[in-house]
């Protein structure tokens, strides 16, 4: 197939892999990539935010499958541009895709669709806030309503901070106050094609910057998958798939699609396991960072022949998808100064040496180059890449982690070192 994968990350340099792994040779195509989606992929100087473009490059290219890696563009309607045309595409519609864009529309199809969530209050003023605050107690927890690239939300037990968060937020709108849940966090990722939805393997990441869960929060610095513990409350980690797959993802899609708004994508459950059973967090509108990382190097099943049969509305002649008894481990390697402050423009040493490493693949997610002396990559953003690694079990995964991650040369450099410890012992 000729494929065109829109965005720049770690998560669509993930997809591109998957699909390179393929029996089946593909033509591939990104916009706008990176210094490592380049080594796999045919660039293309073209917006992915603008529909038009995305749609006319399609057409006169004869692509048969467009991806949408990023929300920014599924909040921007280019999968609609794309449909209107007749253009298969994975990723949802502008209107579906307020799933992720307002944390409000989330609610509201999660409270219609019965699905289990934490209690929210849509606060549109600092009295509003103070007052949610008053009702659900510290810790505090508080949401931009709208995208805000990993940064909008804050769980803090200092009301001062949350109130100052909040306060940042609110002249742009609304932002969400809502009860603070415990207990571990779980991403799963379903396949939908507006009707039918097929489950992926359920994963874990790491939001915090420092080990040990400490620091700011991140746009995620590691993760891993499968989670063989959840056999431990659920019987087995199919069974808690299926669960969530009958309670959450099932009657979400249901009500999208009542309410004229198909869900035609990846719909990403963020879940917490609370006292009182799973509950949802957050959705996003497509595949999570890092967590496809880990998820689809597992994969066995062709990634292609998956996406296409969702943006052809042929799901339901899809199995389950397969996935591989190994386990896998991704280690974020992130600039100095990572969430805050990120430097940028540094040269990147020993890919080569890392890549080497047995059972190791690097993927990019802030690259470019070769534009530096002698030919080296440099560092464009906060976080660099991702060293991924799949292995027989967990300590072995991890060995080769950060064997290959300690290899990588970047100026200020820093990675957690306790990705998947506890799951390892």
């Amino acid at each position: 197939m000729k494929i065109l994968v829109l965005g720049s990350g770690a998560r669509e340099h993930a997809i591109i892999l998957s699909l390179r792994s393929e029996e089946t040779e593909h033509e591939i195509f990104a916009a706008p990539g990176n210094a490592g989606i380049a080594q796999d992929a045919h660039l293309v100087d073209l917006d992915q935010l603008d529909g038009a473009a995305v749609t006319s490059f399609a057409n006169e290219h004869g692509i048969d499958l467009v991806i949408i890696g990023p929300e920014a563009p599924l909040v921007a309607g280019v999968a609609d541009a794309l449909r209107e045309r007749g253009i298969p595409v994975f990723g949802p519609g502008k209107a579906a895709a307020q799933l992720e864009g307002s944390k409000a529309f989330a609610k509201r199809i999660m409270d219609a669709a019965g699905v289990p969530t934490g209690r929210a209050v849509r606060a549109a003023s600092v009295d509003d806030v103070e007052a949610a605050f008053d009702d659900f107690g510290a810790p505090y927890v508080v949401k931009a309503d709208g995208l805000a690239a990993g940064k909008g939300v804050i769980v803090t037990s200092d009301r001062a901070e949350a109130l100052a968060h909040a306060e940042h937020y609110l002249p742009a709108g609304a932002v969400l106050v809502e009860e603070f849940l415990t207990g571990p966090e779980v991403s799963l990722f379903f396949l939908s094609d507006g009707d039918t939805v097929r489950p992926l393997s359920p994963a874990q990441d790491f939001k915090r910057a420092l080990d040990g869960d400490g620091g700011p929060n991140t746009g995620g610095m590691g993760a891993y998958s499968p989670l063989p513990w959840l056999a431990d409350d659920f019987g087995s980690v199919e069974s808690f798939v299926a669960q969530v797959t009958d309670s959450v993802a099932i009657p979400v899609i249901r009500q999208l699609d009542a309410e004229g708004t198909p869900f035609i994508g990846l719909l990403y459950a963020g879940l917490i396991l609370t006292p009182d059973g799973v509950r949802v967090i957050e959705f996003n509108a497509r595949f999570g960072d890092p967590e496809t990382q880990v998820v689809l190097p597992r994969l066995r099943t062709p990634l292609s022949r998956l996406l296409l049969s969702a943006a052809s509305g042929h799901l339901e002649d899809e199995p389950l998808p397969e996935f591989s008894d190994d386990v896998a481990v991704t280690v974020v390697l992130a600039s100095e100064g990572y969430p805050e402050a990120p430097q940028t423009g540094r040269m990147i040493e020993g890919l080569g040496a890392a890549a080497s490493v047995e059972g190791v693949r690097i993927v990019h997610a802030a690259t470019a180059g070769p534009d530096a002396p002698g030919g080296s990559l440099v560092a464009t953003g906060g976080r660099v890449l991702n060293v991924v690694a799949t292995g027989s079990d967990f300590t072995d995964a991890r060995t080769r982690a950060y064997e290959a991650i300690a290899k990588i040369e970047l100026d200020g450099a820093h990675y957690r070192h306790d990705i998947a410890a506890r799951v390892a012992e």
